[in-house]
């Protein structure tokens, strides 16, 4: 988990980058996890040798769900939890692109930036986290995405 913090303190961050992860590789066994989890046998994400050979990427890649489901493993070590606060939620997205699809083997890291936090009433605070998904080695990352979270207080 992140640094704890008070609600005042993490008010003052808004406009600010709350970190950047650690380094997550996505290989083949976890798209192949994904693949079985979502069954989305696509073959440019299953097949090395047959993405090897019939697309642009030099193998597989990942699926861009599977790029955007790493982002809570990624979030919890690095975003800051909140003093008081009973339990967050996953809220939603108001924007995702995916960029450059994540070559198998290839790490990834997200940077998480606190564009806005909002009291929708005395004990519930929505909070929007611009989130790029970086690439290891690559100029334009695998994704961008305006995360929505709801942290609601005792």
């Amino acid at each position: 988990m992140g640094a704890a913090m008070n609600l005042e303190d993490y008010l003052k961050l808004v406009g600010t980058e709350l970190g950047v992860s650690e380094w997550h590789t996505i290989d083949q066994k976890q798209i192949d996890a994904f693949a079985d989890a979502t069954e989305d046998f696509q073959f440019i994400h299953i097949d090395p040798e047959r993405a090897k050979r019939e697309t642009p990427f030099g193998g597989t890649i990942a699926h861009g769900f599977l790029s955007l489901s790493v982002l809570p493993k990624l979030a919890y070590a690095t975003m800051p939890t909140l003093n008081g606060a009973a339990m967050s939620i996953n809220y939603g997205f108001d924007k995702i692109r995916f960029l450059t699809p994540v070559r198998a083997g290839k790490r990834v890291r997200a940077r998480f930036v606190l564009a806005e936090a909002t009291m929708k009433s005395p004990k519930e605070l929505l909070a929007r986290t611009n989130t790029t998904l970086e690439i290891e080695g690559e100029p334009k990352p695998a994704l961008v995405a305006d995360w929505l979270g709801m942290h609601f207080f005792a």
